[in-house]
């Protein structure tokens, strides 16, 4: 037999080195998977992470809503307009404050042509006395009241003698009777003591008198001695602030502000038309917008009932075909007249 040569030296080291590279390759590519598995162990904690928040933000928009919901509660708790739209209203300069109030002046001449005082008179002393007893109570109350009044004590030498039990008897139904029975009688003495009987033409003197204030002195001077005047009951003050004429709560600042809008001679019949507005359609609780016919002109609509056939629901005296406040009312009056006090019903 032939014996095999041997292999030369540099041989040898080429087989052996094939040999070391063969048995480290499954060791590289157990090493490279293993670095594959810890670079898609990043990956998929991202991806939790992207699941986790994506799973969370619903529950962020629910509680984004919830917030929402709860300023929109308050909003229409509180009965203010969102801020965004008292924001987008613009502001409205002087000249065109006094253009919309003489124009809103000229609509309610139109609307009520037949505006009046609604206390029932014959002279300055009886409208003295019903607008002395007209606070805190209806003309209609004062009206159905001063007919048995002023039969016994026409005249202020006649009040000023009538004895106070007896007065407060007279007019009790008109409420705080004490307290407007002091006053009868204080001005009736300081009329016939001080004014010869007569009531005096003069705001000065008139506010003099007990019981007698700018309201009270206005109604008087406007209506019985034709003096201009305006009139700040409630009902005027609440009108004139909701049509953007004053801010003003105190009357003799109503009456200032107002006073420099209007030229003097509208000023009583300014006041009867607006006290008339006031008393069938723009109430103090619920405003009747949906039947006004100013509410184009009005900054305040809105606040009260705007769908038309529910607003004209809420119309009073002869708008909402009902009697009126007076029992003997003028010539021109659409309405009806109010009826008399019902007599007091006999013990039996």
């Amino acid at each position: 037999m032939n014996a095999t040569p041997e292999k030369p030296a540099a041989a040898r080291k080429a087989a052996a080195k094939k040999a070391v590279t063969k048995r480290a390759a499954p060791k590289k590519a157990v090493a490279t998977t293993a670095t594959a598995a810890d670079e898609q162990a990043p990956a998929k904690k991202t991806a939790a992470k992207k699941a986790a928040a994506g799973k969370a933000a619903p529950a962020k928009t629910t509680t984004a809503k919830k917030t929402t919901a709860k300023k929109a509660a308050k909003t229409a708790d509180t009965g203010k307009a969102p801020a965004k739209k008292a924001a987008a209203r613009k502001p409205e300069s002087r000249v065109a404050m006094v253009r919309r109030a003489r124009r809103i002046n000229r609509e309610l001449a139109e609307l009520y042509p037949y505006a009046h005082p609604e206390l029932d008179f014959t002279n300055s002393f009886e409208l003295l006395v019903a607008t002395v007893l007209s606070a805190q109570t209806t003309d209609l109350r004062v009206n159905q009241t001063t007919p048995r009044l002023f039969a016994v004590c026409p005249t202020p030498e006649d009040m000023a003698a009538m004895p106070p039990e007896r007065l407060e008897e007279l007019i009790r139904p008109t409420g705080f009777f004490r307290a407007k029975t002091k006053s009868l009688l204080g001005l009736s003495a300081a009329l016939r003591d001080r004014f010869g009987g007569e009531v005096p033409g003069r705001l000065e003197d008139l506010v003099t008198l007990p019981g007698v204030g700018r309201k009270t002195a206005n109604v008087v001077l406007g209506n019985a001695f034709g003096v201009p005047g305006i009139t700040v009951d409630t009902h005027f003050g609440r009108l004139a602030r909701r049509f953007g004429w004053t801010t003003a709560e105190d009357a003799e600042k109503v009456e200032a502000d107002v006073a420099e809008i209007f030229p003097k001679s509208e000023w009583t019949m300014l006041s009867h038309r607006v006290v008339f507005h006031g008393r069938r359609v723009c109430h103090s609780r619920k405003p009747a917008c949906g039947a006004c016919a100013i509410a184009p002109l009005c900054p305040a609509y809105g606040e009260g009932e705007t769908d038309p056939e529910k607003a004209r629901k809420l119309l009073k005296y002869e708008l909402g075909g009902q009697p009126g406040q007076r029992l003997k009312p003028p010539a021109d009056y659409p309405g009806q007249p109010a009826p008399p006090m019902a007599p007091p019903v006999a013990a039996s």
